[in-house]
Formats: structure tokens, C-alpha cells, sequence
């Protein structure tokens, strides 16, 4: 929605970078248990990790804000961030993002390492700096950015596999009650045609007005691919994600997308500017998906967002909706909101105390200052996987 004007919390007089120094920096790991297992294309999921990152600055304000969905790996994540960057911005200015943006890199240069773990200790902080700048000045982050809109139309993450056909009627059901506006639909398990009937009979379970796309998540061949598209042409898909194997995904994908005509979103799986870039630049997707708490923070998936406007790419945003809705709502050619139901994301729905509700298919985006998250903290002290200090 937009040209609505909504007032915004008064921002506090007389902030200065000084203010804003970086004086002490919180990191807190937490991992809850799922009540069962999710099985994708070819992962399977049984738990839900982030880690909620407070930045004290001298003035006293503190971010407030989660990143990342991390499993095998987060104490590695946690290490990097408490070892390797906190005192790369210790005495630095909140202030001054882009060059504390720049002073967290170092740690990316470890060739012995997957860069992509120091890409996501970033996105941590940077996402910690947006929110005190937002406090500091007393808005939302999704005006600071752009302001667009204010609200946006909200899916839910699903069809995941069971063994159980009736499910699949049963989860599009509970979405709807939810009070989602559509479902990104999991494929690429089965044969593109054992896939097809099940995308049919969520179609069927949906109606024609529910927004249905659906992710295979690298699960199909070029060719499977393919005939999954022709299989389901009827269907009104929004969109076909990460359709093919990584193997030679830039490439397939953009043959999925110019021999059947279906919309191809991919970038999750990128981790660099540069992977994006060459995504977009290669006509292999109608929209990006990157997750600024994989690719180095809301710095990041804010400069890929400008690059695809040059190529008329859509914007969406893999999970994180604490994070995306204000990232989404900043800009015109951002898409939907994304998460799970309440069991596939317990963190989103309980974390977030003053999380607001899905009404009619959209999400309110938080009109507090900066990300405007206020956290539940018993129930961070409940699943913190690791002692606390």
C-alpha cells in the first residue's frame, strides 16, 4: 500500500556519531527442536537456529534484532563474530555503517574457511547497525530505506513431503487459516509428474485466488525441469524457484525460463554480490531471492536489490521475515513476505513479542523505530544453545 502516511515514533534530539559509539557487543546462539522432521528436494530439517545480536552504544541504546537459520555451524558463526570482528568495531561509530561494513571484511579472506560463515557474522552486525541508526533517528528502517509501502502480501514456506496425500489439502488449509495469502509449495522430491499432481492438488486445496508458487530447491534436472513447467502451465504458478541442479544452474535456469515461459527466482544459494550479479546479469531468473543474512547483511542485499532494478528483475527474500519486511517494503519491485507456519518457525512466532498479525493475505511492517522488534527473552533464555555467560 502506499502513499499512506503513518507517524512515525519522534527521534531522539541531538544524536551524534559520538553517541553512537560501539561500546560492548552481545551474541546469543539459539536453537529450538522441531516438532517433527520437514524433508525438502533433498535436505531434511529438525531444528530452527538464529542468533540475536544487541550492540550497546555509549548513549545507551542497544539493538534489538535475529539473523540466520544456521544449524551444524553456528558456533562457528558465534567464534567469528566474537573473536574476529567484534574488535574490528569496538570504538567505531553505529553511525557509520558502510565503514564498519568494510572494517568487518577481514575475516572473509581466510581461503582455508567457507567465506560464506564470515558472510553471515556480518550479517549479524550489519543488521544490528541498521537497527540502532533506525533507533537513533526514531523511524522504521523500511522508511529510512525507501518507504514504498507499508504493508505486504505474506506466503508461507510448505508442502512439505509426507507420506500422507490428504496432507497436502490439510497444511493449504491451515495456511489460509493462518491468514496467508499464498504458499511456496515444495517440489523436486519426486518425477516432475508425481510433483505435478501434488502442486495440482494444491491448487485445488487453495482456489484460484490463493498465490501459489512452488521451490524445488536444485532438485530437478534442466530437462525435469522442463517438463514439471509444461506439466503445471494450467496452474497459474507465480513462480518457479531454484528449479535445477547446481551443477550448471545459471545456464539451465535461463533455459527453463525461455523454453516454457514459467517465472524463475533463484539466489538463495549465492552467497557474494558477485553470484548475484552473474545471476541476474545472465537472464537465468524474474526475480532474486537473496538472503541479506546469508550474503553479508540488509548493506548488501540493499546494493543487489539497485542492480536488479537495472534488469528489471523482481526483488523477494529467502525467509528472515523479522528482517525482509523492511527491506521488501523499501523499494517497488520488492514481492511477498516469506516464512512457516508456527511448527516450521517457532522462533518468528514466539520471539517476537509484539510480532503483528497476518490479516487478509498481508503483514504490517513494524512501525517502530529501526527494525522495531521488541524480543521475548524468556523464551531466548529457554532455547540459548549455549550457556550463558
Amino acid at each position: 500500500m502506499t502513499g499512506e502516511t503513518v507517524q512515525a515514533t519522534a527521534a531522539p534530539s541531538n544524536i551524534s556519531a559520538d553517541d553512537l559509539v560501539i561500546e560492548a557487543i552481545e551474541v546469543i546462539p539459539v536453537r529450538v527442536p522441531l516438532v517433527k522432521t520437514y524433508q525438502g528436494s533433498n535436505y531434511s530439517m529438525t531444528n530452527r537456529c538464529t542468533i540475536v545480536t544487541r550492540v550497546h552504544t555509549r548513549n545507551g541504546l542497544v539493538s534489538e534484532v535475529y539473523n540466520g537459520d544456521t544449524d551444524a555451524e553456528q558456533a562457528v558463526i558465534v567464534d567469528i563474530i566474537r573473536n574476529e570482528i567484534v574488535p574490528h568495531l569496538l570504538g567505531r561509530t553505529a553511525l557509520s555503517v558502510e565503514a564498519c561494513w568494510e572494517a568487518m571484511l577481514p575475516p572473509t579472506y581466510d581461503i582455508l574457511r567457507d567465506r560464506s560463515l564470515a558472510l553471515q557474522a556480518i550479517a549479524c552486525l550489519d543488521s544490528a547497525l541498521w537497527d540502532l541508526v533506525g533507533k537513533a533517528l526514531g523511524i522504521p528502517l523500511f522508511r529510512l530505506w525507501g518507504g514504498y509501502r507499508d504493508r505486504l502480501p505474506a506466503i508461507c514456506i510448505g508442502g512439505y513431503y509426507s507420506d500422507d496425500e490428504a496432507d497436502i489439502a490439510r497444511q493449504i488449509e491451515w495456511y489460509r487459516e493462518l491468514g496467508f495469502a499464498g504458499c511456496k509449495f515444495k517440489v523436486g522430491r519426486l518425477s516432475p509428474a508425481e510433483d505435478a499432481h501434488r502442486t495440482r492438488l494444491a491448487r485445488k486445496a487453495g482456489g484460484d485466488d490463493f498465490v501459489l508458487m512452488v521451490d524445488a530447491n536444485q532438485g530437478y534436472t534442466r530437462q525435469e525441469a522442463i517438463e514439471f513447467a509444461r506439466l503445471t502451465e494450467d496452474l497459474g504458478l507465480r513462480w518457479f524457484e531454484e528449479p535445477v541442479r547446481w551443477l550448471n544452474d545459471r545456464l539451465s535456469m535461463r533455459d527453463v525460463r525461455l523454453t516454457t515461459g514459467v517465472r524463475v527466482t533463484a539466489g538463495q544459494s549465492e552467497d557474494t554480490r558477485a553470484g548475484l550479479r552473474d545471476l541476474i546479469s545472465a537472464g537465468a531468473v524474474d526475480a532474486c531471492n537473496a538472503d541479506a543474512s546469508w550474503i553479508g547483511g540488509p548493506s548488501e542485499w540493499r546494493r543487489v536489490a539497485a542492480l536488479a532494478s537495472m534488469f528489471e528483475v523482481e526483488m523477494a527474500h529467502h525467509e528472515e521475515p523479522q528482517v525482509s519486511a523492511h527491506l521488501l517494503a523499501s523499494i517497488p519491485h520488492g514481492t511477498y513476505l516469506e516464512t512457516f507456519d508456527p511448527d516450521r518457525d517457532p522462533i518468528f512466532w514466539n520471539l517476537i513479542a509484539n510480532r503483528a498479525p497476518f490479516a487478509g493475505g498481508d503483514y504490517a511492517v513494524p512501525e517502530g523505530p529501526g527494525f522495531g522488534l521488541e524480543l521475548d527473552w524468556d523464551y531466548i533464555s529457554r532455547y540459548r544453545s549455549e550457556p550463558a555467560s
